[in-house]
């Protein structure tokens, strides 16, 4: 009786110790998860931050330069496809688009003297600067937060427990193809 009774034991501390092995794995997925989703709400800040910031930017411009109108035509163009982007690669593409687009609108503002010495036109303009780097870094920790989830989902035995519970593989945050070109900023008025 004494051996059945230390048998019972041990299996009741292997399963013991599996269950402990499960829900710690779990648990660990979950916080990884939520790390991730946390990481992607603060680029969406970020983003939504910027596209708070380019009307204001671009009444400012078109107050000096209303004879751009191609520019503010792009800007809002590619402002409407990243509010309307669903997946991550559209939502990359589209923010690349914008991206441009408000490159070329701040150059633009080289060829207005009186723009860029405007105060509103510069503190936009720094605002949209600082608001460019709180991007990249929330860009660049929402694709460390998706590295450490998907390692951790890929190691074994983790591996086993995601599996069975369902969790997947995350997309990183990434440049769309157009990205790799160097944009074109043109100063000639086409359209006077």
């Amino acid at each position: 009786m004494k051996n059945g009774f230390k048998g019972l034991i041990a299996i009741v501390v292997i399963i013991a110790m599996a269950a402990l092995f499960v829900f710690s794995s779990y648990n660990g997925l979950v916080t990884a998860d939520e790390s991730v989703i946390n990481a992607w709400s603060q680029v969406e800040n970020q983003l939504q931050r910027r596209m708070d910031l380019i009307p204001n930017l671009v009444n400012t411009v078109k107050g000096y330069a209303s004879h751009e109108e191609k520019i503010f035509t792009e800007v809002t163009r590619a402002r409407e496809k990243l509010i309307g982007a669903g997946s991550m690669s559209e939502r990359a593409e589209a923010d690349q688009e914008l991206s441009g687009a408000l490159s070329r609108l701040l150059a633009i503002a080289e060829n207005y003297p009186d723009l860029k010495a405007n105060t509103n036109f510069q503190q936009l303009s720094d605002e949209l600067a600082g608001t460019e780097n709180r991007i990249a870094t929330s860009r660049m920790d929402y694709n460390n937060a998706v590295q450490t989830f998907n390692t951790k989902i890929r190691r074994f035995p983790t591996v086993i427990i995601a599996g069975m519970f369902g969790f997947e593989k995350k997309d990183y945050f990434e440049a769309a193809e157009n990205a790799k070109q160097v944009p074109t900023v043109d100063f000639n008025n086409d359209s006077e």
